[in-house]
């Protein structure tokens, strides 16, 4: 890549720019972050966000971190935010009958945006965070990349961020070659949370089962439905609310003994009637679907004006498929048009689009739509 390069850190080792706020969870990737940053010689504080009304010894164990490292913390009360905007959308999409991805939602508008803005407020020049991804290109161009550890890549969950909040951003262990090594780091720098799991559950559902949060939130709006077959068009069965369905699933339909497996192959929005349709597993095959609220994070201010070349993600661990991407006039959806077609595109998830070259760089995504065309 030619001209300057925007990177975590300095080719001569010296900092860039003033104090570096890091977001400390508690966990192990984070505390590393920070622990790395000190060493490079930054100004470093860190901040744990209150998210919960229990969060149980995240901010402990985040305290912990900040004394062993010598540097300052703070925690930042985002409850009121974190509900608004993650919660609440959280389980109204699955009384809508979509997908929802939450850990885009909070990066998007809690732990790189309002967060961001709390960094700043008590004079950070950027906030760093413990997530797999990189930074890179000309000033005043910074793209979004995929870490070099594939298996740990996150960039898929940061396609939300705007393009213009990139160069108040660092991800310090988006060139760790594997876990492994950040854990080998920790237990250098003597972190106590070294040998911490990684989280897999969501964060603000106690039981990590969506189902829990959204009957406790929503209940009044879960309504039942009939289950039709998408090749004839016979109800074959009775569900119990769209929100136990999701695209692509086989299990727990209440439909066995029919012979050839039947899955997921759409769910029907309440107002329309809210039914829940199935069928074999080539029912779930789509060319093309649109994308909702586009966000272009390439080359330049705006995408290209005609179709463009792109390997697009619709899960953050499903394999790359390449595709054509046209941007609308306004900017407000994106059609994706598939070279082979594509299993499991799940409403309410995203679709995250990726260089048709390399494949590391993001170059946007968006939210995929509904369809009722079966294709």
């Amino acid at each position: 890549m030619a001209g300057p390069v925007h990177s975590t850190f300095a080719d001569t080792g010296r900092p860039e720019g003033g104090p570096v706020a890091v977001a400390l969870s508690g966990g192990v990737d984070s505390a590393v972050a920070a622990a790395l940053l000190k060493s490079r010689g930054y100004e470093v504080f860190g901040l744990t966000m209150r998210l919960l009304d229990d969060s149980g010894t995240i901010a402990q164990d985040a305290a912990e971190v900040a004394r062993v490292l010598g540097i300052g913390h703070h925690v930042i009360d985002l409850r009121d935010v974190f509900s608004r905007e993650v919660i609440s959308p959280f389980a109204e999409a699955y009384v809508q009958g979509l997908t929802p991805l939450p850990c885009a939602l909070c990066n998007r508008s809690v732990k790189l945006g309002r967060l961001l803005e709390e960094a700043r407020a008590l004079g950070a020049d950027r906030l760093a965070t413990g997530h797999y991804a990189k930074l890179e290109g000309p000033p005043g161009d910074i793209g979004l990349w995929r870490a070099r550890d594939e298996s740990r890549d996150q960039s898929y969950f940061l396609f939300t961020l705007p393009k213009e909040r990139l160069p108040s951003v660092m991800f310090p262990l988006g060139d760790f070659p594997s876990k492994a090594r950040t854990r080998e780091l920790a237990r250098s720098f003597n972190i106590p949370v070294h040998e911490r799991a990684d989280s897999q559950d969501l964060c603000f559902s106690a039981s990590g089962r969506h189902a829990d949060l959204v009957m406790r939130l929503r209940a009044d709006a879960v309504r039942g439905g009939d289950i039709v077959d998408e090749t004839t068009g016979k109800v074959v069965g009775h569900h119990r609310g769209l929100l136990h369905y999701t695209v692509g699933q086989r299990r727990g339909l209440g439909l066995g003994g029919r012979g050839d497996p039947l899955y997921v192959t759409r769910l029907e929005a309440p107002e329309d009637g809210g039914r829940v349709f199935v069928g074999p597993a080539e029912k779930l095959e789509r060319l093309r679907f649109d994308v909702l609220e586009p966000n272009w994070l390439g080359e330049g201010a705006s995408p290209p004006s005609g179709p463009f070349r792109v390997f697009v993600k619709i899960r953050n661990l499903s394999p790359l498929a390449p595709a054509r991407v046209l941007w609308s006039a306004d900017g407000t959806r994106a059609r994706v048009e598939m070279d082979s077609p594509l299993r499991g595109v799940a409403p309410g998830q995203a679709a995250v689009f990726y260089d048709c070259v390399s494949a590391q760089r993001v170059l946007g995504g968006g939210w995929i739509a509904r369809t009722s065309d079966p294709q």
